[in-house]
């Protein structure tokens, strides 16, 4: 019995180094210590109409994204016009970054702490000059009165700060358009972190539990307690549970019946 119970020990000390170790390569690696290394993705707002089954290498609903620290504005490549890409740099099946970042959504030109962080493609950087005018580089316009740029759905816009105008991948016009703008454009110390890496589907056991609303509307929905998402993530997150669950309980029930066989042949 006192063995059993070291043993029992051992493993649980194990199980903690093991969980240590890797919470500590992580926000090693992002600096984000001591808050979380990882966001869960809620909405479909950066899929991509022709991922592959199981959408590996895009952003979408139950993703779990690692979250890096930026130190300024020279951090984060943006992708530029989709006829001219600003950069060879992809993320997540497109050009430029994909940052998160607390949203100004009143235009106060103050991120609004208590809301939810979005996670979107920084597009393009909106310099305010001293004399008033505007200069956007990604899209060859300098020195302007004000800013439109059509395939973002922006049209004689004047915003009242420098920063980055950000879109979702899956969104047809930014998050600054024009028409109701849902943020200004993001300074540098609204971002929490640009997204490096995902760790596919397991979000979705989190949103299981706090939902995400209605986070995915296409075709092939399929909502599972508080959790909608695509059809094919739902089946690779059960695979993904089997794997990992599954052929270690079915090893452990493999061998206590070869000790109960043994002990049954002994008699």
């Amino acid at each position: 019995m006192k063995q059993k119970a070291l043993l029992f020990i051992r493993d649980m000390v194990l199980s903690v180094a093991i969980v240590g170790i890797i919470l500590a390569a992580l926000w090693a690696y992002t600096g984000q210590f001591p808050d979380s290394p990882m966001v869960v993705v809620t909405s479909g707002s950066m899929m991509h109409d022709n991922s592959p089954f199981g959408r590996i290498g895009t952003i979408d609903p139950g993703d779990l994204v690692l979250v890096k620290k930026i130190n300024g504005k020279d951090d984060v490549i943006t992708r530029g016009a989709t006829y001219a890409p600003h950069t060879n740099h992809k993320t997540y099946g497109d050009y430029g970054d994909v940052i998160i970042y607390i949203p100004d959504r009143n235009g106060d030109g103050i991120a609004d702490k208590g809301t939810t962080p979005i996670i979107h493609r920084a597009i393009c950087w909106v310099e305010k000059n001293p004399d008033g005018t505007y200069t956007v580089e990604e899209y060859d316009l300098y020195n302007v009165s004000s800013i439109t740029i059509q395939e973002l759905g922006i049209y004689d816009y004047k915003p009242p700060h420098s920063g980055f105008i950000t879109k979702g991948d899956h969104n047809s016009v930014a998050d600054q358009r024009s028409n109701g703008f849902l943020s200004t454009p993001v300074k540098p110390e609204w971002i929490i972190g640009k997204a490096r890496g995902e760790i596919p589907w397991f979000g979705l056991i989190k949103l299981m539990i706090f939902g995400n609303g209605a986070g995915y509307t296409g075709p092939d929905a399929v909502r599972i307690g508080k959790a909608v998402a695509p059809k094919d993530e739902w089946i690779c997150l059960g695979i993904s549970l089997l794997i990992v669950i599954g052929i270690p309980t079915a090893w452990d029930i493999y061998n206590w019946y070869r000790r109960w066989r043994s002990k049954k042949l002994k008699l």
